[in-house]
């Protein structure tokens, strides 16, 4: 129902309404109202991970830095392949002579090609950590997007006669989805034999953990690689102890490597940068675990 006012009263309501919100140079700046108080059980658990995801999904910069690595990467890759003497592996995978092999470039998957933060939001919102049966799961849906300029970087190798190699930490029973899903996003996938996953034999090669090495080392016997993509320092190189000191003497070899022959990108979200700041021990309490990650942080 509507109320009918005299005339003369809404013309001095409307020009009162005119002369309140009209901006004048003069005029303080408005007040934020304050912040409505949360009932105690209406709060959000902290979780250590929040910002690194919603970075990851939401800052520009984030897809920015991405599309800057491969374009870059992009840039040199012809002249890389030109040069005979230019190869990516370290020297203890390069088990056989580079001279003459096919030229090829190595991709690490998560967090390299595709985009995991959806499996990592669910994680914040239900309060969950990581586990191998939801991580199954989630691979398995085949939804994962790809990184900015990684369709455009792996196409242009393939139409140059570059190899497209994928060395993942994924289970090799989830490479059938993961091939699928590297196909719904464009990325080139040569056949199985692209896709090397957790648990790949390596003959004469002895596995060390989730290390890579020994899947270097199968592919050092047929190509030549010109560079090599990761989020993770063992994407590139074996990591013997996983720890401020051994990172550091893994690297300090490859220090001039970096953006020429191996390419890292950023990941806020999970690594083995992470344990490495609580003795790599995750049966230690997460509250524990965070006790132990304040305190490694700088404050000068």
């Amino acid at each position: 129902m509507s109320v009918r006012l005299p005339a003369a009263l809404a013309a001095l309501i409307l020009l009162a309404g005119c002369a309140s919100t009209a901006p004048t140079k003069t005029s303080a700046p408005a007040i934020p109202a304050a912040p409505v108080a949360t009932a105690p059980g209406a709060t959000t658990p902290a979780d250590d991970n929040l910002n690194a995801v919603a970075w990851s999904q939401t800052a520009i910069e984030h897809d920015l830095i991405y599309l800057q690595t491969y374009r870059d990467a992009q840039s040199h890759l012809l002249a890389a392949m030109a040069d005979k003497q230019w190869d990516a592996l370290p020297k203890d995978d390069r088990v056989a002579p580079a001279k003459g092999l096919k030229p090829a470039v190595v991709l690490d998957i998560d967090e390299t090609v595709l985009d995991n933060s959806p499996y990592q939001a669910r994680l914040v919102k239900s309060g969950g950590e990581y586990n191998e049966a939801d991580w199954a799961a989630w691979c398995n849906e085949q939804r994962a997007r790809a990184l900015p300029g990684v369709v455009e970087f792996t196409q242009f190798a393939a139409q140059h006669g570059i190899a497209v190699i994928y060395i993942s930490n994924r289970a090799k029973d989830l490479d059938q989805a993961t091939l699928a899903n590297l196909r719904k996003q464009g990325l080139p996938v040569s056949g199985p034999e692209a896709f090397l996953g957790l648990g790949t034999f390596v003959e004469d090669c002895e596995q060390i953990g989730t290390e890579k090495g020994c899947r270097r080392q199968l592919i050092s016997h047929k190509y030549r690689i010109l560079m090599q993509f990761g989020d993770q320092i063992g994407d590139f190189v074996t990591v013997l102890a996983n720890n401020a000191e051994g990172r550091q003497k893994a690297m300090k070899p490859y220090m001039d490597w970096i953006g020429t022959r191996w390419f890292v990108l950023p990941n806020p979200t999970y690594g083995a940068w992470e344990p490495a700041l609580f003795n790599n021990d995750y049966t230690a309490p997460r509250d524990e675990r965070r006790r132990q990650k304040i305190q490694s942080l700088r404050t000068d």
